[in-house]
């Protein structure tokens, strides 16, 4: 029996606005709020928890057999392993209690696919979603990534992670060897609004190690716009997946990228 993605879709983001009125009633105060400390430069706040707890209750209701990865409590192991969600209430939180925009994505994955997904911006009210292999959208509008393959107007994102960060080293030294002559590098400050706008061509690239909840229907919206998916050695998702260590660009900026990425010697190279 063939599941409908497009009504699982539907609801779905029926969930995320319902989850976006709720955060964005702590967004309002993002002053006042009460915020707990996870690890240095890693926030989390009342309204994470909150957000998550609406989504799981309305995801189960879907197909309470199905299991979940969140990014605020212990994963639930369903009875049917085949579909599994991922979700992150709000995906740049430190955006959030700084009074900046974030996103609340959810995707949903059978087997080792990402079938269905969605990134959502409470802020601007935009809704960006995706079903495999019928397009991706931003508010119902079909979404093309940048045709460019000037370099001088490549705009490329990424994040700037403090010291403390257990990431990927060398991101300072990456930036410097990536950044001329391209014409601008932005920190949007959430994986999966930098994923979005390189679907709708806001971004022609954006290259960072992050969590694969917070990238999955990024990287579906990104895939289905007609952009590349690779880590920075061109590896496909049985690594990135795996890793976070992520390219998601235009062809051209994809090629840029591979090229001055793979040519910074890592300190830690994955193998």
């Amino acid at each position: 029996m063939s599941t409908d993605y497009s009504r699982i879709l539907d609801i779905m983001a029926d969930t995320a606005r319902e989850a976006g009125a709720l955060t964005l009633e702590h967004f309002k105060r993002f002053r006042e709020l009460e915020i707990g400390v996870k690890g240095p430069g890693d926030f989390v706040s009342e309204a994470d928890r909150a957000s998550e707890q609406l989504i799981r209750k309305r995801l189960f209701a879907i197909n309470p057999s199905w299991s979940l990865t969140g990014e605020e409590f212990a994963p639930v192991e369903g009875s049917d392993r085949e579909y599994r969600w991922l979700v992150d209430p709000i995906d740049g939180t430190t955006n959030f209690i700084f009074g900046q925009h974030y996103t609340i994505t959810i995707a949903l994955r059978r087997g080792n696919e990402t079938v269905c997904g969605l990134v959502y911006n409470p802020v601007a009210d935009e809704m960006f979603t995706a079903v495999k292999g019928s397009g991706a959208f931003l508010n119902g509008e079909r979404l093309r990534v940048s045709s460019s393959s000037d370099v001088g107007m490549m705009c490329i994102g990424t994040g700037l992670p403090t010291p403390n960060l257990s990431l990927h080293r060398g991101a300072y030294q990456r930036l410097d060897w990536i950044r001329a002559p391209i014409g601008a590098v932005r920190v949007v400050g959430s994986a999966a609004n930098s994923c979005a706008y390189v679907a709708c061509g806001r971004l022609t690239g954006y290259f960072e190690e992050t969590g694969f909840v917070d990238t999955a229907a990024g990287i579906l919206l990104v895939e289905e716009a007609g952009g590349l998916v690779t880590d920075w050695w061109g590896r496909g998702p049985d690594v990135f997946e795996r890793t976070g260590v992520l390219i998601v660009a235009n062809p051209a900026t994809h090629a840029y990228l591979l090229e001055h990425l793979r040519s910074v010697p890592p300190k830690n190279p994955v193998r």
